[in-house]
Order: C-alpha cells, then structure tokens, then sequence
C-alpha cells in the first residue's frame, strides 16, 4: 500500500499530466456546471431538484468525471434514500460517533447513486429560533456545531467527497441574498468561524460560499473569507463552490479571491472569464490553481475508494433504516413529565391506559423538514400516528384519532381517553429554505436571455401551481419563521385538551426553540420530536410507550420571552453580528431559560 507522500507524488504527478492535456477553454469549462444556463434551471424546477446529481467539470476525452454534486444533510437528496431526522435533531444527540455513522450512511448511498460529493455539512449557527434553516444546522454551540460537522465528514469521506457550507455568518434566510453581515474579528474568531476551522482541519474536500455578505462584500467574493482565513490561516487545500445560480456577483471578483468553481450551472465564470483572461483582469495562473485544486482533490478521493463496493441494494438497505429510526429515538428530548395520579405520565402505562387519544392533524403527516435543497425522498414514511398503533397492535389499548380541527370535538375525543398524546407544531410551509426566491436583480439583470425554443418549458416550469399545501413558485414556502409560538390554532386546541384531560403529552414538530409559556405549566408532558425522518413514527412510540428511555438534550436554549433573544430582522439589509446569543446571552442577562442548553429529561 502507497504510503501519503507516495499517493501524494503520484496524484501531483497525473495532475501535471491532465493540466499539459487540457486546452484553456476545457479548463475554464471546469469552474462551472456542465448545463447551459437556461435550460439546467427549468430541469430543477420541472423535474425536481437534485433528483440525479449535478455534473461540474467533467472531461470525457482526459478521463475526467467532474464533481457530481448530491445535496443534503437529512440524507442524499438523489434518488429515494434513506432519510434521517434533520441535524439539529441529530445534534440532540450530542453523540459524534453515532452522527459518524450517519455520515458513512449517507456515503455509501451517494456513492452507489452515481455522487461524489455530498454537499450537506451545513454548520452555520443557531444564532436565533426564528432561522429558517434551523433545521439543517446541528445548534447554538460552536463547538458542539463543529464536533457533530467533523463527524459527518469523516463518516462520508470514507466514500465521497464531503462540502461544508455556507461560510459564512448565513442565518437569515429570507435576507440571504442582500443582508451584510458585520462582525468584529473576535467575534468571527470565536464565535461564527471555529466550527468551520474544526471542519477544515478534520480534511473537508470542499467548502461553500454563502450568498449573504461579510462586513461590505459578498462571501462568494470575498478576499478576506476564502484566502487570508480559509487558505492562509487555515490551510485549507481543498475547492471551494459558489452556493447555486446567485452565489457570486462579480467573476473577476470571485475567481480571484479563490472561488473555484460556480455551480450548477454555466453563468458568470462561463460568460465572464474567458473575455477577463485576454484582457489581463485574471491571470492564466489563476484559472490554473482553481483547475488543480479540483483535480487534486478529485484524483486523491478516487484513489482511496472502491467504485465495486456500492450496488444499489445499499440504498435505503435495511441497516440504514434501523439507523434512521436509532437516531430518532436518540434525538427525541423530553422537556417536562409531571406526576399524575401518582405516577409519571411518562413513559405511557399499557396496562392502565386502555383509550389512547391521538390529536393533532400532524401525527398524520409526513413531515420530514422543509422542500428546499435538503429535501430527501424516502421510499415511505412513517408517521407518530401510524408507530403507536403498529407498537399497540398486540394490545388491548384502543387508539382514537382527531385531527384537532375542531377543539370542542378534540376535546371531547380527550375527555373520553385514559391518556391523551398530541402532535403540533410547524411544516415546511413555516420553516425552512425560502423556496419563493425573491431574486436579486443584481443578479438576475445578468442572466442569459432565454431562448424562444424554451419560452413554453420556462412559462410550464415558474408557474405558480395554486396548490393547497403551499408548494409552487410565488407561494410562501419556507423562509424564516413569522412568530416563536405555535400558531394559535395549535395553543388553543392544547387549551382545550388540558381542560379536559389531566394526562396530556404534547410533541412538538419543530427545528428550534419554540415559546411556549402560554401552555407549557398547562400539560403534563412535553418532548420534542423534530423532523424525525422517514422512521420517526417508530423512534416516537418506542419513547413514549417505553421501549426506549429518552437520551435527547436540547442543542440549544429555550427562553420564556423573545426579549431574551438578540436582535432579528428577516427583511434586514444590514445586522451586526455580537458574542452573545443562546444560553450565553441568557446567563449574561441574568435570566433563566424555560429549557436550558443541554436540557432533557429521562427515566
């Protein structure tokens, strides 16, 4: 076996040999996806996002394959694979070798679905509850953050390349395209920018440029970002991608500053560079050390895997799915079991509860998270509702269901039930990646004209749909959340239920902290349930049936009002950043927090 000075010899070598064989418009050909602009993005749209992976780079007569690029991080976002509960549920573990093997999981499913790189390390951090993506990200700490990304890397690393993202300081959502972000040094070195060193140093392949900007310019652009930090301090010898479609404003600009490669589809490094090339704005030398970085890092993964290892089977295999539902059930924190009659209300007693009440129109849903770029399409879900009555198949308990529409109703459903287990909280029309894109115009007064032969595909694509559940273009999906609480629906249906049941569970469907001072004293359970992925119904019964203790500690801190929170505007085109958020800014406050960093209850 070569060892990594041999390796390293042998890959610098075959690169001088690619780099003598490539002309100069194959290498800038490199720095993009390999789809013309218009119509890679009417495919996202009609066919569905990332449903095979995205090709960058690819050379066919040299040999090359390119980056094929698979998004995440619930799971591989290609084909229909296993899908794990969100990472902030996964960061309710507070268990780095468990999310490891997630990571190896994932790997292997991307590899055998035709990726080699798997774009789903997000580590940006729990700033606010009110982040959209919330879900994505593992929680409020910067070391835990970076602890849980290191694992996911090494677990997929073992088989693809991994992609940390979005660097950096990328926690508004519905700002994400226009908010500068300012930040002292301090705070960057210690707060916002550790967890992506931690990834950098445990060897991540690549990493992605958020779309926001960093004290007065944009991340895809931005010098001080993706050299002085990234490449000088760090050391980083990997890629860095632009995040999609409106992830750099300016080529020159980007390519200079030490953006590599544009994805996913032929934009401004391919309208752009070669004209800046022939007038002296970038150097050939330039183009060529993004080529390398590519190359190199391709060539040194491809080295160190198997390509016969990965058949089909491996995806959503039966080992993967006993993952899925051993993280749930690891993930699910308990917040609050009282005494009732003498006994906890938790975990459910089989043998005195002979009436289960199930309410709430979300214990019959498949909510997995949002329908943005980490939406993965498993082969089924199962649902809270569908887990308790498959574990009380064999039992004598009758389980009732009630949507909850109706509380007067649901109220009586509860009045007539020994126990009472209700599912609230929020879905992807809430919470999530703002899928009604409010365009910048800086960027789109620079998109390519669209040509007449695809005038009926765009118009077929990009119109909205209508539909009920709030999909389509124009249709709010996603974004950052519009209250902490739930949705008043929701608190007066638990008002309902706990007058009339004294042994009622309420299980949150959420990504972040969620205020609930109105109720929470009102109720004798709560726990947490997440996003929990496509085996979520199973990991809830098996916690509150018993079968399984609750490990789950909150991954970050729950105030009791929105006054112990810093500073959030969702439409803000300029925030700066400080040292206290989270617990730290509660301590710092003096006050206490509902649920504090680390909470959660077990028996």
């Amino acid at each position: 076996m070569a060892t990594d000075e041999q390796l390293d010899e042998r890959i610098h070598e075959q690169v001088d040999e690619l780099m003598s064989a490539l002309t100069p418009d194959e290498k800038i050909g490199m720095l993009s996806g390999d789809t013309e602009f218009w119509p890679g993005l009417i495919e996202m749209v009609s066919e569905g996002y990332n449903i095979r992976p995205y090709v960058a780079g690819e050379v066919p007569r040299l040999g090359i394959d390119g980056i094929r690029f698979t998004d995440g991080p619930r799971g591989v976002t290609v084909g229909r694979s296993t899908c794990f509960p969100v990472a902030m549920a996964r960061g309710a573990t507070f268990d780095p070798e468990l999310e490891e093997r997630v990571g190896d999981a994932i790997g292997r499913e991307a590899r055998a679905q035709g990726a080699n790189l798997f774009a789903g390390v997000c580590v940006n951090l729990l700033r606010h509850p009110a982040w959209g993506r919330a879900q994505e990200t593992y929680g409020e700490h910067p070391g835990h953050v970076g602890e849980m990304g290191a694992a996911l890397t090494r677990g997929v690393q073992r088989h693809v390349m991994a992609c940390v993202k979005h660097y950096a300081l990328n926690s508004i959502e519905d700002a994400r395209f226009r908010v500068d972000v300012q930040a002292t040094d301090d705070v960057l070195d210690t707060v916002f920018l550790p967890q992506f060193e931690r990834i950098v140093k445990e060897g991540v392949a690549s990493v992605m440029s958020a779309y926001n900007s960093v004290n007065g310019e944009w991340c895809g652009q931005n010098t001080t970002l993706l050299t002085t930090i990234l490449r000088d301090r760090w050391e980083f010898e990997g890629f860095v991608m632009s995040d999609f479609t409106f992830g750099l404003r300016d080529a020159v600009k980007a390519i200079n500053a030490g953006l590599d490669l544009e994805m996913p589809v032929q934009f401004l490094y391919d309208r752009d560079l070669p004209g800046a090339v022939a007038r002296g704005e970038v150097s050939g030398a330039t183009i060529d050390r993004s080529v390398r970085r590519l190359l190199r890092t391709q060539l040194r993964f491809a080295a160190t895997t198997d390509d016969t290892a990965y058949g089909p089977d491996v995806v959503a295999c039966e080992e993967h799915r006993a993952l899925a539902r051993e993280v749930a059930t690891r993930s699910i924190v308990v917040l609050r079991n009282e005494t009732v009659d003498g006994s906890p209300v938790l975990p459910l007693d089989t043998s005195a509860v002979k009436k289960l009440a199930v309410i709430g129109h979300l214990a019959a849903t498949e909510n997995t998270g949002d329908k943005g770029s980490s939406a993965v399409r498993p082969p089924y879900v199962v649902t809270p509702l569908q887990g308790l009555r498959a574990a009380l198949e064999d039992t004598r308990v009758e389980v009732t269901y009630d949507d909850g529409s109706d509380p007067h109703r649901a109220a009586g459903v509860a009045s007539d039930a020994d126990a009472v287990v209700m599912v609230v909280g929020y879905t992807h029309a809430d919470e999530g990646e703002n899928v009604a894109v409010d365009m910048p115009k800086e960027v789109t007064s620079q998109f390519p004209p669209l040509p007449p032969e695809l005038g009926e595909a765009f118009a077929s694509a990009f119109a909205p749909t209508g539909s009920a559940d709030g999909e389509g273009p124009g249709i709010r999906q996603g974004g950052d959340r519009e209250t902490l609480t739930l949705h008043g629906e929701d608190e007066a249906l638990i008002a309902a239920v706990a007058e009339a049941n004294g042994r009622v569970v309420v299980s949150l469907m959420c990504s972040s902290a969620v205020l609930m001072e109105r109720w929470r004293h009102r109720v004798a359970g709560i726990l947490v349930l997440w996003y929990p992925g496509m085996e979520g119904g199973h990991a809830f019964a098996d916690i509150v049936l018993g079968h399984e203790s609750p490990t789950g500690r909150l991954p970050f801190a729950i105030p009791t009002s929105e006054d112990h929170l810093p500073p959030f505007d969702r439409h803000a085109t300029t925030i700066e950043y400080g040292p206290l958020h989270g617990q730290k800014l509660l301590d710092h406050l003096g006050v206490e927090a509902a649920y504090p960093f680390g909470f959660g209850l077990t028996w």
